[in-house]
């Protein structure tokens, strides 16, 4: 019985571990599939309609029923908000984060996406929702990351430097069909995809810190996403109608192109969400958000065995220079949630101590109020004591009286 308590125990603190890593398969495998699908020329207008089409019918259903007594009431500021939400995520962050993933590989497109929580700081610092006190430690660490991290995607961006040849891709021979862009590509589109990239993330950053402004007003989390991902869908329909002018381009069948559609929308928006959702309740967002470079580890792996991806050394010194300042933010980050839990039990100690205090004022008050009662009870205990006697005495006589 103890060896089972504690084998359940164990499986219950690795459960958030074997979650994350989990989901990190599923992104990364989300970016191979992608990648094989763009490159068999399939428009990423359309694959953006149809990922977030999915993504709106495999949540929908957990947002009706799950949050049907807690949704708030829909208002027009909460609906331009949600349209805005919509226009930066499923239409700029998705289609600008495709479009350079075809000019690029998706090893690159996940090292330039692990500057997130530095762009994401730089506009919670300029919305003032996230305060810099350079003297703290913690604040040196969140600023000098963030540096660090954008050299990093600016060395990605302007150099490739040299192949690094890896052991393993050299028995390697995949279908040309699979690389046709990737070994092809050019330095112009390689920057041109890097730019992308870049915009893509920023768009991304936006997205999170807009999110965070709406859900004070509409606290249902999965209403909130389905709405973002259909009205995404509306507006990415009206995108494609204007950039894809040829009805084959809609076209999709039971190939890679419905797969890519079909898995990004349902692991990499639906499944991943609700993950999320369950290990950032339970061990916080940086705990969440730590996990992103192995993303990119396994897609560098991943795109070497499967697309023969060939991975530079200005790529390999830049995703170092990102992980490097992506985890001295979430240092930073880590810090100063932990000063917060600690001030929290501080003043909880402040206000029992204020509370005991008042307390034996309270006892002592009642002390002297009960002292003063019997004091002033004392006369007419010893008048009662002297009457007593007299009474008797007065009932004696009475009887004597009647014998008589």
């Amino acid at each position: 019985m103890e060896n089972q308590g504690t084998n359940n125990s164990f499986f219950r603190r690795c459960k958030p571990y074997i979650a994350m890593i989990s989901l990190q398969f599923g992104y990364a495998g989300m970016n191979i599939i992608t990648k094989v699908s763009l490159n068999r020329g399939m428009s990423h207008y359309v694959l953006v309609v149809y990922r977030h089409a999915f993504a709106t019918v495999a949540i929908a259903p957990f947002a009706i029923f799950l949050e049907r007594k807690i949704r708030p009431k829909m208002t027009f500021p909460i609906f331009m908000q949600i349209f805005v939400l919509a226009l930066l995520g499923p239409v700029i962050d998705q289609n600008f984060y495709y479009a350079g993933l075809k000019f690029t590989s998706p090893t690159f497109s996940c090292a330039m996406s692990n500057m997130l929580p530095a762009m994401t700081f730089v506009m919670a610092v300029l919305c003032r929702m996230e305060k810099v006190d350079i003297k703290k430690v913690r604040c040196q660490a969140k600023v000098v990351g963030t540096i660090v991290t954008v050299a990093g995607a600016m060395l990605m961006t302007l150099y490739k430097g040299p192949i690094m040849e890896m052991v393993w891709s050299k028995h390697i021979h995949p279908r040309t069909s699979y690389i046709n862009n990737t070994s092809g590509s050019t330095d112009k589109d390689w920057f041109k995809g890097s730019i992308l990239l870049i915009i893509a993330t920023l768009a991304w950053a936006a997205l999170f810190i807009l999110q965070a402004i709406t859900l004070k007003r509409y606290p249902a989390h999965l209403s909130l996403t389905t709405l973002i991902c259909f009205v995404g869908t509306l507006q990415s329909i009206a995108v494609t109608l204007v950039m894809e002018h040829k009805p084959s381009a809609w076209s999709i069948g039971w190939d890679m192109n419905l797969l890519a559609a079909a898995y990004a929308g349902i692991v990499s928006s639906s499944i991943a969400y609700y993950v999320q959702g369950l290990v950032m309740r339970k061990r916080g967002p940086v705990f969440v958000t730590a996990f992103s470079p192995l993303m990119m580890i396994i897609v560098a792996i991943m795109g070497s065995f499967i697309l023969a991806e060939k991975i530079y050394l200005g790529g390999i010194l830049g995703a170092v220079l990102i992980v490097a300042g992506l985890y001295s933010v979430l240092w930073g980050k880590y810090k100063e949630f932990k000063e917060k839990e600690v001030e929290i039990p501080e003043a909880i100690k402040g206000v029992e101590e204020n509370g005991k205090t008042s307390i034996i004022d309270d006892i002592e008050t009642g002390k002297n109020i009960e002292m003063q009662k019997e004091e002033a009870t004392k006369p007419s205990s010893v008048t009662v004591t002297v009457n007593v006697p007299v009474a008797k005495l007065a009932m004696a006589a009475n009887e004597a009286a009647n014998k008589a």
